[in-house]
């Protein structure tokens, strides 16, 4: 279940992510920013079973809270106004993101006890690695 997701998570590694925030359309100056940043990746549920997922950096916080299966409005870190659901299958957390046209995907999924983030735009997929409580 998605118990094994929550938790404060460390990021401890990232490849490929500046030609993940290019093909997404993300501005020079802004994925500078998003290189530097060590994101703390924290995600609780409540007794409502909504989910919340807090980005928090130097740079910028910020948080989505959502139900599975059901989609809603996300404002994401980089500014763009998404179409977003997530769902949980085969031990992954899948979050599906649609706007202008374009969708990207980032799969979660927990193995050797770090959590790792796989995200996919057409061809470009960069993967980000975070650790539990570093």
């Amino acid at each position: 279940m998605v118990e094994q997701f929550f938790g404060t998570w460390t990021l401890t590694a990232s490849e490929n992510f500046d030609e993940y925030m290019k093909a997404i359309g993300v501005g020079f100056a802004t994925r500078q920013m998003g290189n530097m940043a060590k994101p703390n990746l924290v995600i609780s549920v409540d007794d409502a079973g909504v989910i919340s997922m807090k980005s928090e950096s130097t740079f910028k916080t910020t948080e989505i809270t959502f139900k599975l299966n059901e989609e809603f409005d996300e404002t994401t870190a980089d500014g763009r106004k998404t179409k977003t659901i997530i769902t949980f299958e085969n031990g992954k957390l899948l979050q599906i993101q649609s706007w202008d046209g374009k969708k990207t995907t980032l799969e979660r999924e927990i193995q050797d006890g770090k959590l790792t983030a796989k995200c996919v735009m057409d061809d470009v997929v960069a993967l980000r690695t975070y650790e539990k409580g570093v």
